[in-house]
């Protein structure tokens, strides 16, 4: 299909906007089969659904005739599960029916509800809003549903997930029978298929894309990382990326606070979004990243449903996403509208089985390879400053500029790689410093292979035994466990002795001078590697003391 069928007004806004040809659910929610029928589509997180159900409701709104008719009671409704996206939909299908002479309200929690019944009063074609304040103007009456023709449910399985099932229903009863309905959901769970049968007649189901086929312009990447340096980790990604807006996706509101934290420590321009900010603080949070103010974003899932960043073109998971879909859906906030976008799961080593069966589940390929390392982010630094500096070199300077470099020359007179250096100093001065890594190996030690520390620790004697649930099944490897060991547990290289890795657990030997050290640590241990447990394997008596070096 094309947009060659449509009405002169809405294909004249499709070209002001570069619309040249539609999208997959475009063009399925525009095909004869569909016209006039109700319709349960599938549709990925940036497929260009909102235009496509703009589109879908022209027959409803527009018909034949050149223009709408004037503003009075709402054609047509939009029901949306977050603030952000009604307003998203608002702005698209506000100049989508501007030149047919469309007026577009919204209605959503944390807006001032006086104004909107006012804004009610004076007419409205289409009415987009959240399911609670929707529901509160249709009780109040500042809502008339009689004229309705359509109502679309737009990301349905989230409001059913955010439990707006409630207010779902008692929407569409209070709208005409006869209405036409359009649900639109990323996926279709027994909730949305339930609903679909009992608000829906005969409706056409419609895959616009199709699972085995995710988003084509999003490139997956899997990152191996050690346990407690995740954070370290978003660091160098972000560095290494360097996007122009990305966002970082937490599990909790205080992983959120002290991520941000930790980046806005380190130079990074960054805000965060979770579900204790007022709306006010939200749509200043948002219009930073629009203005570029602030280039990235530190969110929860919830808090990040919704939001539309056309220049998002880096997703980091700093916490695996507890789904496919939720791995889907974060990703598929960059990647839109034919823009390519990256989405990078920092993985543990020891919970790699766990991101290869969420990669898998969700039907993406993803590449797997360790964290970027400094010396990674130094080399791509050095590519994008080189690149600053012959352009800025190129460029034709003023006669104050060119008299004062020569004046600088002449009584510095250094040699022009000095000043080529010193222009690099100052471009490379903003940039936040990579962080150190532990080395880890994208591959599994093999099963029968000995452990590759067996020398005894320092002093000469037995040591003190401790088991740790992390075995050749997690992935575990000397590489990163003796350096893990020494921060966990307040030691030295030379305080560890043997390491014996076994499939489930592996046991190490720790000083006997440094055990009740080891052990008091690792008790007190609020990292983030906390889920990994350490015990010792005999009972830790008072130590003797550390033997001293001969004088």
């Amino acid at each position: 299909m094309s947009f060659a069928d449509l009405p002169a007004p809405l294909r004249d806004a499709l070209a002001a906007r570069g619309y040249a040809e539609p999208t997959a659910v475009q063009s399925a929610v525009l095909t004869p089969d569909a016209a006039g029928r109700d319709l349960l589509v599938s549709a990925q997180t940036g497929s260009g659904k909102t235009v496509a159900y703009g589109l879908a409701l022209a027959p409803e709104l527009i018909g034949d005739a050149p223009r709408l008719p004037p503003a009075g009671a709402p054609l047509a409704l939009v029901v949306a599960p977050t603030r952000e996206l009604a307003l998203q939909v608002k702005a698209e299908l506000t100049w989508l029916y501007a030149p047919a002479g469309g007026r577009i309200v919204s209605c959503v929690g944390g807006m001032d509800p006086v104004a909107e019944r006012r804004q009610l009063a004076q007419g409205a074609h289409i009415v987009v809003g959240t399911p609670g304040r929707l529901r509160d103007h249709l009780e109040r009456g500042n809502l008339a549903p009689a004229s309705l023709r359509a109502v679309v449910l737009d990301e349905a399985d989230e409001m059913l997930d955010l439990g707006f099932k409630e207010e779902l229903e008692a929407i569409l009863e209070e709208t005409p029978a006869e209405r036409r309905t359009l649900l639109f959901s990323a996926t279709v769970p027994r909730g949305i298929a339930a609903l679909a049968k009992g608000y829906q007649r005969d409706a056409l189901r419609i895959e616009a894309t199709s699972q085995a086929e995710p988003h084509g312009d999003i490139e997956y990447r899997a990152a191996l990382v050690a346990p407690h340096e995740i954070e370290r980790a978003v660091v160098n990604v972000l560095r290494l990326e360097d996007a122009r807006i990305a966002m970082v996706f937490c599990a909790t509101r205080a992983t959120v606070a002290r991520l941000h934290g930790n980046l806005a420590e380190r130079g990074f321009s960054t805000v965060a979004l979770s579900g204790e900010l007022s709306q006010a603080e939200r749509n200043r949070a948002l219009q930073n990243l629009r203005d570029g103010r602030a280039r990235v974003c530190v969110a929860t899932d919830v808090a990040a449903r919704g939001i539309d960043l056309p220049d998002l073109g880096l997703v980091i998971h700093a916490e695996l996403p507890r789904d496919p879909e939720t791995l889907l859906h974060r990703s598929g906030r960059t990647g839109r509208a034919g823009r390519k976008g990256v989405s990078v799961l920092l993985v543990p080593h020891t919970r790699r089985r766990l991101g290869e069966r969420l990669i898998a589940a969700a039907r993406v390929k993803a590449g797997w390879a360790p964290a970027p390392s400094v010396e990674l982010v130094r080399g791509r630094d050095d590519q994008r400053l080189g690149e600053q500096a012959r352009s800025l070199m190129t460029e034709e300077g003023s006669e104050d500029d060119l008299a004062l470099a020569r004046q600088l020359l002449a009584e510095a007179a250094p040699a022009p790689e000095a000043a080529v250096a010193a222009l690099l100093r100052v471009l490379r001065a903003p940039l936040p410093a990579p962080e150190e890594l532990t080395e880890i190996t994208d591959r599994a030690p093999a099963r029968d292979a000995a452990p590759r520390r067996e020398a005894a620790p320092a002093g000469g004697q037995e040591g003190v035994w401790f088991r740790m649930d992390v075995g050749r099944d997690g992935r575990a490897d000397p590489k990163w466990l003796l350096p893990f060991l020494c921060r966990r547990g307040h030691v030295t290289r030379q305080e560890i002795g043997r390491i014996r890795i076994l499939a489930r657990e592996t046991q190490f030997e720790v000083a006997p001078y440094a055990a009740t050290r080891f052990a008091s640590a690792v008790r007190r241990s609020g990292s983030e590697d906390e889920h990994i447990h350490i015990v010792p394997m005999q009972p830790v008596k008072g130590p003797p003391r550390k033997p001293r070096a001969r004088q």
